[in-house]
């Protein structure tokens, strides 16, 4: 379990990000195809995660002890990830509310697991569309354009794959990628914020 030490005069915020399997299925084109039948449903890959002040927390599958006996049991991976939710008072991530917190949620619910204690949420690409015009709405273009940085290169959907297989060396590329998408997240956020209306009141919170 995973347990940070809270400071009780803030609120904690935490910056999170996940990274998913693809939903393997059967089709009868390449283009535009509707799935026949599911064949394998997308699960949880990996996390990381940070409370503000606080260090980047990474996992991966891999990170477990029953990783060699079923490659895709994300069940522990899902849990230490509710933990991390269920200290926090803000959630901050980008297409948050979108997808990553519903995906958690539906591996929450997969895994008979309650929902985590009620938190905000706060949408970096919401944030983005609401109040500028940017060229892309993107994480890393924003980033790129605010002059903060870049998302490390993965050298595509490969990565992806080579980590279902098991491949230690696409495991670590894929945790520097999910661990370094949190470091734009949380400097993205904070250049935004001055422009974020409504945005939660921290000291109702504290």
């Amino acid at each position: 379990m995973i347990i940070e030490k809270r400071d009780s005069k803030r609120p904690n915020i935490l910056f999170f990000d996940i990274e998913t399997t693809p939903n393997l299925a059967w089709i009868w084109g390449k283009w535009q195809q509707d799935a026949i039948a599911f064949e394998k449903k997308s699960h949880l890959l990996s996390f990381s995660a940070k409370f503000q002040g606080k260090k980047i927390i990474t996992k991966g599958l891999i990170d477990y002890k029953d990783y060699k006996k079923d490659k895709e049991d994300d069940k522990a991976l899902v849990k230490d990830l509710w933990n991390l939710l269920d200290q926090a008072d803000i959630v901050v991530a980008h297409n948050g509310r979108a997808f990553d917190t519903k995906k958690v949620n539906a591996r929450f619910s997969f895994h008979r697991m309650g929902p985590p204690s009620p938190y905000q949420i706060i949408d970096t690409k919401e944030m983005s569309k609401r109040h500028f015009n940017f060229t892309s709405n993107s994480l890393n273009d924003i980033a790129d354009y605010l002059g903060i940085g870049r998302k490390k290169e993965t050298g595509g959907f490969e990565l992806w794959q080579k980590c279902m297989m098991g491949d230690r060396a696409a495991w670590s590329k894929m945790k520097q990628y999910n661990a370094y998408d949190v470091v734009l997240l949380e400097k993205v956020y904070e250049r935004l914020m001055p422009w974020a209306k409504p945005h939660p009141n921290l000291s109702i919170l504290m």
